[in-house]
């Protein structure tokens, strides 16, 4: 909203303990072939590396948790004062269980922290959680 000029118009902002987003939600991706140095070398100048690091830990554990357009997923991701902080919940459709977790860490090690958050995550009851989503029940 700020950056259109439309902040008049936010009621109140989110901040992640009330609502975390999507995995990568806000993010702009560009891809492009992995061989193609030149391709690479034009778009090197619009990588934004904060918010790389950032994406790599979400995705990290979205992919741990093999996450899709229909599960209910969200992470959040920042980076403060060096610090990695990645935090994260699995919930059912109908809200009635939710799990959540949080890891902090190095950059370097995004998507090591992203994983190892999707475990916890995972150990904690979110293995259930998405099963029934994936089998189409509702949670035990």
């Amino acid at each position: 909203m700020k950056r259109l000029g439309l902040e008049s118009r936010i009621r109140q902002p989110l901040t992640p303990e009330q609502s975390l987003p999507a995995v990568g939600q806000g993010a702009v991706g560009i891809e492009c072939r992995l061989d193609d140095q030149w391709t690479q070398t034009l778009l090197a100048p619009l990588n934004h590396t904060e918010t790389a690091i950032r994406v790599r830990a979400e995705r990290a554990m979205n992919t741990r948790l093999e996450g899709g357009c229909q599960v209910p997923i969200g992470s959040y991701a920042e980076l403060i004062n060096g610090e990695l902080w990645l935090r994260a919940l699995v919930g059912a459709p109908d809200g009635s269980q939710v799990v959540r977790g949080e890891r902090r860490g190095q950059p370097e090690d995004a998507e090591r922290l992203g994983v190892s958050l999707a475990e916890e995550l995972l150990d904690s009851g979110a293995r259930d959680i998405l099963a029934a989503v994936y089998a189409g029940e509702a949670p035990r």
